[in-house]
């Protein structure tokens, strides 16, 4: 599922369905130069602990991150990543982030520190999603292209396991109790449930029309779906397996977080440009968080005690939300098609 993308700027064409369509059409074609994943991945799924000292985000089309200091919302280093950088996945100690590299079928190991990549691991075609097990030793990693699921280990980076699951997975999160992991698989309309012990697909759940991003709940009962094509956010039991409500919210709903205390979901809405504030109680919107004008394509989301982060693709920029008065308070300047985001612990 990728565009070639030979401009700097954002043209409204990579807007949902069609794009998504194109970009299958070109899964089988190699590109020269940077390629620009149709706007599906959510996965950014990482440490969400405290207010983080920095953040980061892949900038897909510079092979780029962004690494951003949260006290002053400046961005302090870029660093080089692979080829068509997407999602970003930090270690529970912050020591190490995981990028998965879409164009070079390749994930990148950066170690915070000292800013250098230290590691580069072959996975399966078109990775998107990046997910760790809480005690970081183990990261689930989709291959769009491929429709399966490589399992690496973070203490020797090698691939242990790859899992088939549904068609074009994009999104992967994994349960507190890291004994389950969840695949929004948005080809296949469903979530793939993969037991993490025996490392199989234990259960398909329908998750409404082409799922692009899932996110647990801090006990584990929930499973929240973005609905890209339906335009809402799915619950999920998973202890039932099926659909317990649907929140409605703007057009191409393109990722899902939780909030640290699990009271909301935060959706990022690519349509209108806005984030949704959904209760976990009610499941109701109870507040939009306007970002920008359309074209502004806030993309992927990620929460901490503090604010919460929104990569802006379309406008290359990452939106800063104060979780207490639901504001943007500051909107920072990044790199060419900003893609995933991770605060650090």
């Amino acid at each position: 599922m990728q565009h070639p993308h030979p401009h700097p700027q954002h043209p409204k064409a990579f807007r949902p369905v069609l794009g998504i369509v194109v970009a299958l059409l070109l899964t089988s074609c190699s590109a020269a130069g940077p390629v620009r994943q149709d706007p599906v991945a959510a996965p950014s799924v990482s440490a969400r602990a405290g207010a983080g000292s920095r953040v980061y985000v892949t900038n897909q089309l510079d092979n780029t991150i962004s690494v951003i200091d949260t006290g002053t919302h400046k961005v302090t280093a870029t660093v080089p990543a692979g080829t068509g950088p997407e999602g970003i996945a930090l270690t529970p100690d912050g020591k190490h982030a995981y990028i998965a590299n879409s164009a070079s079928a390749k994930v990148s190991v950066l170690d915070t520190r000292t800013h250098k990549i230290v590691a580069t691991v072959a996975v399966g075609k078109s990775p998107s999603g990046v997910a760790l097990t809480p005690d970081g030793r183990t990261l689930y990693v989709t291959n769009g292209g491929a429709n399966s699921v490589s399992v690496l280990d973070t203490r020797t980076n090698r691939v242990t396991a790859t899992v088939p699951v549904g068609v074009s997975p994009v999104s992967v999160a994994v349960a507190p109790d890291g004994g389950t992991a969840y695949v929004a698989n948005s080809g296949s309309a469903g979530v793939s449930v993969i037991d993490t012990r025996t490392r199989r697909v234990v259960r398909t759940i329908p998750a409404g029309s082409f799922p692009v991003a899932v996110a647990v709940s801090a006990d584990g009962r929930s499973v929240y779906v973005a609905n890209e094509v339906a335009a809402r956010v799915s619950v999920l039991s998973t202890r039932t397996g099926k659909v317990t409500a649907t929140v409605p919210v703007g057009e191409g709903v393109f990722d899902v977080t939780l909030s640290p205390d699990g009271k909301r979901v935060y959706a990022a809405v690519l349509g209108p440009g806005d984030v949704s504030v959904i209760d976990t109680g009610s499941h109701r919107v109870v507040k939009t968080v306007h970002v920008g004008p359309p074209g502004t394509d806030p993309f992927n989301i990620e929460a901490t005690s503090g604010a919460v982060y929104v990569t802006d693709q379309g406008a290359g920029t990452l939106s800063v939300i104060d979780p207490a008065t639901l504001k943007v308070t500051s909107t920072i300047t990044l790199g060419n098609s900003p893609y995933g985001v991770a605060a650090a612990p």
